[in-house]
């Protein structure tokens, strides 16, 4: 909210050479009318919703806490949650006691050993691919289509095609009228052709046309178009949203933490992309790259040594892990890498599984959350660090 309000008064706002809007080929903003915000809440903490979704803190509760509208049932697609979300360690509790648990993936791991059937999809390579979200952040509008480099194997389904064969099984058992279902190559196409660059355009973009350019087509710079693409209700921009001024005074109230505490934030590398790559060995080999980062000085007032296996405590827990002196960090800050943490009961993935470090959400705290979005902080989590 601050950086934009940065580039609004001071000019640099819908201007070339400052923040600017794509306009994608296939536009999700032009095809809505605008999401919404807390017109309902989650059911134990009041959580409210954007957009129709509730933010991730409040998953494990709603597992957890008994009471008409209990989770009792979960599906999970090519997610890993248990390592991506806030208090890991409650939330494998909480899909411990789920009474039944389906996942669509093509690994046993953290998060789905709890499920009671997974259901494989076609793999990366095997399936087209157009992207929907990306492109929003474009720094030029850009379109293409990925199609499959292998053909799919005798027997296997995409995941589109398990959630239709999903979604007929649940009209079969509740009597509910299935709609018809168009396939997503199709949906594309017809994104493509209704867009601003479609049949009534110069550039006639089709699917077909993204045929012809496997290497995909450049549609030009960016300019300035953000008065038409808003979506308040005055068509103007919201600069000062009572809300997030309310939550002005909690954001200045915020405490210094304790004297031997330190501030955890995260760490992501471009070869662990979350935590789906490390079960691939040419993307874990070479420099550890799972360390808690910590300022020598650091290390030094609590007689650490650099290389030394620490334990890192929080609120919700604690993990054990490797320390490195990194003058990178500034003092009273330390980082753990997302995405590790693989070496646990039931994971059937042998490299992975066999990758030092731990999960820093085992540490972060579902209960630590920004009150106005719900979403749980997972940058500055109060720690101390020991010996272990």
């Amino acid at each position: 909210w601050v950086v934009q309000l940065i580039n609004l008064v001071t000019g640099n706002l819908d201007r070339v050479g400052g923040a600017l809007c794509t306009e994608p080929a296939v536009d999700l903003v032009a095809s809505t009318s605008g999401g919404h915000f807390n017109k309902w809440q989650s059911r134990v903490s009041g959580r409210p919703e954007y957009g129709g979704e509730l933010p991730v803190s409040a998953l494990a509760e709603e597992m957890l806490t008994e009471g008409e509208g209990q989770i009792r049932a979960l599906i999970t697609v090519a997610g890993n949650p248990v390592l991506s979300t806030p208090n890991g360690r409650q939330l494998e509790q909480a899909l411990d006691g789920l009474d039944f648990m389906l996942s669509i993936d093509l690994y046993i791991n953290e998060t789905t050993r709890y499920a009671d059937l997974i259901l494989p999809s076609t793999s990366a390579l095997e399936n087209d691919h157009y992207d929907t979200t990306f492109n929003l952040f474009a720094v030029r509008n850009v379109t293409r289509f990925n199609r499959a480099i292998l053909g799919k194997p005798e027997g296997a389904l995409h995941d589109w095609e398990i959630f239709v064969g999903l979604a007929k099984a649940f009209a079969e058992k509740t009597g509910k009228e299935l709609k018809p279902t168009m396939p997503p190559a199709k949906m594309i196409d017809m994104g493509l052709r209704m867009g601003r660059y479609g049949d009534a355009s110069e550039h006639k973009l089709s699917l077909a046309t993204l045929f012809d350019h496997p290497h995909g087509i450049d549609l030009g710079a960016l300019k300035p178009n953000l008065a038409s693409r808003l979506k308040t209700p005055n068509q103007r921009i919201q600069a000062a949203p009572p809300e997030i001024l309310a939550d002005l005074a909690r954001f200045a109230a915020l405490q210094a933490p304790a004297a031997d505490e330190l501030l955890m934030i995260g760490r992501r590398h471009v070869r662990s992309n979350n935590s789906w790559m490390h079960n691939f060995h040419r993307l874990v080999k070479g420099k550890p790259r799972h360390q808690l980062l910590m300022h020598p000085d650091d290390l030094a007032s609590r007689g650490l040594a650099d290389g030394q296996r620490v334990r890192v405590s929080s609120r919700v827990g604690q993990i054990e892990v490797e320390v490195l002196a990194s003058l990178d960090m500034m003092k009273g800050v330390v980082s753990l890498p997302h995405g590790w943490g693989h070496a646990r009961p039931g994971v059937q993935m042998a490299i992975a599984s066999g990758q030092p470090g731990s999960s820093a959400n085992d540490l972060t705290d579902e209960c630590q959350l920004d009150e106005l979005s719900g979403n749980a902080a997972l940058n500055g989590v109060p720690v101390t660090v020991a010996a272990a």
